[in-house]
């Protein structure tokens, strides 16, 4: 919300760090300021991730449905009980009778949600995990997910579930909250490195 009368000012806004005053820091701005920025910063394409965050302590949900392919009402069904249980459900991927899903520390399911579940599908609840998203440059999202598949695999860091957006700008991953804190380092340094230039963040 802070930053709406700057977008509809067509204002540029950039964020610095306080404890590294020198760095010029990452630019917000409309696309024609972004692209002005690159050229003036020698950088000739936007780079495939502009911005990478973690979200620790949640709970991973895998559902998959006892019943035969193509059962009708079955993702109906299965909303139906986190609704009445009260449940907001924070990253979803989906099949057409499995689901995964994350829910926040403080939204669990109850044990009777879980037993109804249990009547229409197996499910399989996993604590302390972490969701790691980053916002990725659209037409090199193929690119940007081998890249991370290959540097968290090489450190035997395993992936439980990975969710893209309908935009496919936002992208997101589910590994161990003990694995949070490496991966997040390995990304970051796969694409930003310790002499990364300015990010340049379009809106």
């Amino acid at each position: 919300i802070s930053m709406l009368p700057a977008m509809k000012a067509d204002v540029p806004v950039r964020v610095k760090n306080s404890y590294n005053a020198d760095h010029p820091g990452t630019l917000i701005a409309s696309p024609g300021r972004v692209e002005a920025a690159r050229l003036v910063a020698g950088i000739k394409e936007p780079p495939p991730l502009t911005a990478i965050t973690t979200k620790r302590g949640v709970t991973l949900v895998d559902i998959a449905s006892n019943r035969m392919q193509g059962q009708a009402g079955f993702l109906a069904r299965m909303f139906d009980v986190f609704e009445r249980d009260g449940v907001s459900v924070d990253v979803v991927a989906t099949s057409e009778v499995s689901v995964s899903l994350t829910l926040d520390r403080k939204a669990q399911l109850s044990e009777n949600a879980v037993d109804e579940l249990s009547e229409i599908a197996s499910v399989d609840v996993r604590a302390d995990r972490a969701i790691v998203s980053f916002i990725a440059d659209v037409s090199r999202s193929t690119e940007l997910i081998a890249r991370v598949f290959t540097a968290l695999a090489e450190h035997g860091i395993s992936v439980e579930m990975l969710s893209q957006g309908a935009s496919k700008v936002n992208i997101s991953l589910v590994v161990c909250d003990s694995d949070a804190e490496k991966a997040l380092e390995l990304i970051h340094g796969l694409f930003f490195g310790a002499e990364a230039r300015e990010e340049v963040v379009s809106r």
